[in-house]
């Protein structure tokens, strides 16, 4: 494997990581507090509306929204740090 494969699969390996990670948090706000958590949530009111419900309705969304621009900035550090910030 020449120097270059090896720098493009160390930067395919952290991608991954990155998305795998970014990935979980989503799954665990939007099926987690929307889902499994929703009754416990309920208690707590966020604008007169039930936490649980306020997660599976909008809170998933933002959330998702949120980690798209963490995984542009982790990516733009990423690029940076292998030399792909042309």
């Amino acid at each position: 494997m020449t120097e270059k494969q090896r720098h493009a699969t160390a930067y395919w390996k952290e991608n991954l990581k990155y998305l795998l990670i970014l990935l979980s948090i989503w799954f665990a706000v939007s099926y987690g507090a929307g889902i499994l958590f929703k009754d416990a949530l309920n208690e707590i009111k966020l604008g007169g509306f039930p936490l649980g419900f306020w997660f599976a309705q909008q809170g998933s969304i933002y959330v998702f929204v949120i980690l798209i621009f963490v995984y542009v900035r982790l990516m733009n550090k990423l690029d940076k740090k292998f030399g792909y910030d042309e």
